[in-house]
């Protein structure tokens, strides 16, 4: 089928550009997939999971996350696989001399970056959060090691500013926790507590209670205590929810770009700590995609000059260059959450480095 605006130049560059993703795709798949079963085959059999469960619960929803995982670094080989051929069999040497400038050589290598970003982008926004619940599920039924780390034993969550609720042994089968204390603050100082155990949660009134709680008062001035022990059932409506106390780095996981957004928000207005995780988060499902226009630039002014040493050097210097660019990226990313620099700054900046050095290979490029 003819694409309007395609020339056969373009076409032909955009079948071997995507024809030898998908199949890197396809090769890595398999050889991931293989290799993650027999790890965990002893799980599957213990657990007693159903085979129908195993591929359609789990493995066809791995593969939409680790497809968007590797799909920059894949990109990347793709392009300098198929264009250092073309360089070394002097077919770019032809097309430069038959009149095509090299920015217009560049035309169906972004036709071909907007797909498979385009791709990405879908899969980030749309398709993986939902995935990632049915994985997540799948996980803390069958797999013993999830099933351990489902809940963190203690749980330290913001509810507002200066009010801070800590919960000891909650169990997300019976909603209750052995232990719960709910915390005020002036500034760094502590001034009140409320203490209770056996706490439970009631999901269709949201609200927290416990047989019998301890108050705590702090004198602000004085700095002295003062128990009331006497106090009877408690019955109270918290800022937080039950969904919240699970680990919150695989919660946020399972979230649409939109429910992320709000959850964000909410969190935002807690005065929570954690937002530079959340923010990351949002923040990697769209730098993703656009990293796969900076790696394809890349790639191309990288292999598109025949060298002494053909496709295996162009592929030696790729694979350390993505190999950088992913490695900053993690570095960025634990400085964001770390809240050295803003994540914003964080989780765009490989992008803005990389850039820099695609633009500058694509200035010393054939021409």
């Amino acid at each position: 089928m003819k694409i309007p605006g395609l020339k056969i130049l373009d076409r032909y560059i955009i079948r071997k550009f995507l024809g030898t993703y998908f199949f890197a795709i396809a090769i890595i798949i398999v050889i991931t997939v293989v290799f993650d079963a027999a790890e965990k085959m002893d799980d599957f059999i213990e657990m007693h999971a159903p085979v129908s469960k195993i591929v359609f619960q789990y493995y066809m929803n791995f593969i939409p996350f680790f497809i968007n995982q590797f799909s920059g670094l894949l990109t990347f080989i793709a392009v300098i696989f198929f264009t250092s051929k073309l360089a070394y069999r002097t077919e770019i040497i032809a097309m430069l001399a038959g009149g095509v400038s090299f920015r217009r050589l560049m035309w169906p290598y972004f036709v071909s970056a907007s797909a498979i970003a385009g791709m990405s982008l879908f899969l980030s926004l749309s398709v993986i959060p939902a995935a990632n619940v049915q994985r997540v599920d799948f996980e803390q039924k069958y797999m013993k090691r999830f099933q351990t780390n489902a809940v963190d034993r203690h749980i330290y969550r913001q509810i507002r500013p200066g009010t801070y609720v800590y919960i000891r042994d909650y169990s997300q089968v019976d909603m209750k926790a052995r232990y719960m204390v709910i915390e005020q603050y002036e500034g760094n100082a502590l001034t009140g507590s409320t203490e209770a155990a056996d706490v439970a949660f009631d999901p269709a009134t949201r609200r927290w209670s416990a047989p019998r709680h301890i108050v705590r008062t702090i004198d602000p001035i004085t700095r002295k205590e003062t128990f009331d022990q006497n106090k009877g059932r408690l019955d109270t409506l918290l800022n937080l929810q039950a969904e919240e106390l699970g680990r919150v780095e695989e919660l946020v996981k399972t979230m649409s770009i939109t429910k992320l957004s709000r959850f964000i928000a909410q969190q935002r207005a807690k005065g929570s700590d954690m937002i530079e995780m959340f923010e990351v988060e949002r923040q990697s499902r769209f730098t993703f995609p656009v990293g796969t226009f900076i790696l394809t630039l890349m790639g191309v002014a990288l292999s598109s000059r025949k060298v002494r040493g053909g496709t295996g050097l162009h592929i030696g210097i790729g694979i350390g260059l993505c190999a950088s660019y992913l490695l900053i990226g993690r570095f960025a990313e634990e400085f964001a959450k770390g809240g050295v620099l803003p994540p914003l700054v964080s989780m765009w900046l490989p992008n803005l480095i990389f850039l820099g050095i695609a633009l500058y290979l694509y200035r010393k490029a054939p021409k």
